[in-house]
């Protein structure tokens, strides 16, 4: 009985969890390579406290993603968040934390108006994100002058961003809250299944009764305002504002969303884009212990190279582009349409019966 058991257990395969081997791979070989370096708390403690950003920024992305919406923005919402909570103290007589919410407020606005355009306008979101982008770009150089901006923040916001509580770095804490409202919100709510099913198909949940158009414009006003949080984080970490900011943190987040697309569940979510992040993480801060601190091309080099093999994991598996949900839609669809009119009665002539929004709404939300 014993044997038979352990002959049916088995690993969990790689199709679904590539990014845990992955990272077992770095720590087992660097560990070889580096242990004294690599396998020490605070190697560690230094990977997850700087990665804490970025992997903010990467759920910026997945939100919209889950509706098959490319928000290219998100570095420079957050690039921009940075040097208007550096300029506008300098400028307005009010509470910090009032600047503080009123700026990831203003960020929203900003994913409201990537909405609007793809939405009414109907411009591709790859085109319109990118086009947004390009104008806060514009008008961070204005603020700042194309010079670092830099406040002298109260000892307690720094802290916010550099303390840690029994060793574990607040900057990590503030990412998994922010995980775990977003994954409960895709995984555990109507909302989330509706964003996935738009995803899937859009043309289905139309016909199912989701607003379509609706569920994209909210991703996108999601998006900026998590965006904005990243760039809360990374100024109660380091402070100042440079223009290089935005775009070098968004390589990495998105390298990290298609490769957590064909982790666990073969679509966007929110543990896989984790994983997946910080196993890259660790692989890329193991070759820069390896080589050398002035090895600057390791970053690049790696991050390309993983997010062209995400990529193409993840198309070929169907993870990517695809909120995974459509297929339920389109089965509840076709079921609909094989229905006889009056509910299968034989009067051929009845008209069908026809369903309230409310109902509509009801059986597209279990859509899953």
């Amino acid at each position: 009985m014993a044997s038979n058991r352990l002959r049916n257990l088995r690993l969990p395969g790689l199709r679904n969890f590539s990014a845990i081997y992955l990272w077992v791979l770095f720590m087992v070989l660097f560990g070889y390579l580096q242990g004294h370096l690599f396998l020490t708390v605070s190697t560690t403690q230094l990977v997850f406290s700087q990665g804490a950003v970025t992997a903010v920024l990467a759920l910026a992305f997945l939100a919209p993603l889950t509706t098959d919406t490319f928000d290219l923005s998100i570095g420079e919402i957050m690039s921009l968040t940075i040097v208007l909570l550096n300029y506008l103290p300098q400028k307005l007589d009010l509470p910090f934390g009032v600047i503080v919410v009123g700026v990831v407020l203003f960020s929203g606005a900003i994913g409201a108006v990537s909405g609007f355009i793809v939405v009414k306008l109907r411009v591709n979101s790859l085109i319109a994100t990118l086009g947004i982008s390009e104008v806060l770009s514009a008008l961070q150089l204005y603020l700042s002058q194309n010079h670092q901006v830099s406040y002298s923040f109260s000892s307690t916001f720094v802290k916010v961003g550099n303390g840690d509580l029994f060793g574990v770095p607040y900057l990590d804490i503030y990412l998994l809250v922010i995980g775990v409202a977003l994954w409960f919100v895709l995984e555990q709510t109507p909302v989330g299944r509706r964003m996935f099913a738009v995803g899937g198909n859009p043309d289905a949940a139309k016909l199912a009764g989701i607003s379509t158009d609706r569920v994209v414009w909210g991703s996108l006003i999601a998006s900026g305002v998590i965006a904005s949080l990243a760039g809360v984080m990374y100024t109660a970490q380091v402070g100042a504002y440079t223009s290089d900011i935005g775009q070098g943190y968004l390589f990495p987040a998105l390298a990290a969303v298609f490769f957590g697309a064909s982790q666990l569940s073969q679509r966007p979510n929110v543990w896989g884009t984790l994983i997946a992040f910080f196993a890259l993480a660790f692989g890329i801060q193991g070759l820069t212990l390896q080589f050398g601190a002035g090895t600057f091309w390791v970053s690049p080099l790696f991050q390309g190279s993983a997010l062209i093999v995400a990529v193409a994991v993840a198309s070929t598996r169907g993870a990517v582009g695809r909120g995974g949900d459509g297929r339920a839609v389109r089965r509840m669809m076709r079921r609909r349409r094989t229905t006889p009119p009056g509910g299968g009665a034989s009067g051929g002539d009845a008209p069908p019966t026809a369903e309230s929004d409310a109902d509509r709404a009801k059986v597209a939300a279990r859509a899953t």
